[in-house]
């Protein structure tokens, strides 16, 4: 098992930064969460990252760019999805990670709004690779549109932006969000229980 800063690393790899460009959102991330996405000067982000303000706008161009990477950030390492071996253990992973955008709500709506944008190295959906590996290995009948339908399905489901949706259009609690995008993901999944070999309670 590796730790945070390993994992943050790897992480940094897979969205093609350098280290200085993590340190850079991690920090910014940091601040964010401490003082709002409008109070957080470049100088305050240079004094954390511990850059000159000169070497951010090396990396991050505008303000704009280095917002944007940081919702990228936040959505890879603080919102990190839980490992979950089989397609029907996505409800669990779903409460998870809802009740952690729940618990760090400014980040959530950063996501949620770089995702809106279309953002590079904001995926969308996080979690569509990993899903549609496990549903060819449990269920490998499904037809493509079938395929197609569930995934989409679980992918919205699985995102910051159903995470603001909730929270903001019908004032939800953070359990109720959590209950609500659980229940939705075993919805969709229960009608494919019975087309696997395996058992599943």
């Amino acid at each position: 098992m590796i730790g945070p800063a390993a994992e943050a690393e790897i992480i940094a790899e897979q969205l093609g930064l350098n280290r200085t460009s993590a340190e850079i959102l991690a920090a910014y991330v940091e601040l964010i969460e401490e003082l709002g996405t409008d109070d957080v000067s470049m100088k305050l982000i240079a004094r954390r990252a511990g850059v000159g303000e000169r070497t951010i706008f090396r990396h991050y161009a505008t303000r704009t760019d280095l917002l944007l990477g940081a919702a990228s950030w936040a959505d890879r390492v603080v919102f990190a999805r839980p490992d979950y071996d089989s397609v029907f253990d996505l409800p669990l992973a779903l409460r998870q990670t809802m009740t952690a955008y729940g618990q760090r709500p400014d980040l959530a709506f950063l996501v949620a709004e770089a995702m809106m944008r279309g953002a590079a190295g904001t995926d969308p959906a996080p979690s569509r690779e990993h899903l549609e590996r496990l549903l060819w290995q449990e269920i490998p009948d499904l037809q493509e549109d079938e395929r197609r339908s569930v995934l989409a399905a679980l992918c919205h489901l699985d995102s910051a932006g159903t995470w603001v949706a909730l929270q903001r259009e019908f004032g939800m609690a953070v359990h109720d969000i959590a209950d609500a995008a659980a229940w939705s993901a075993e919805a969709t999944l229960n009608p494919l229980r019975s087309r696997t070999g395996a058992h599943y309670g």
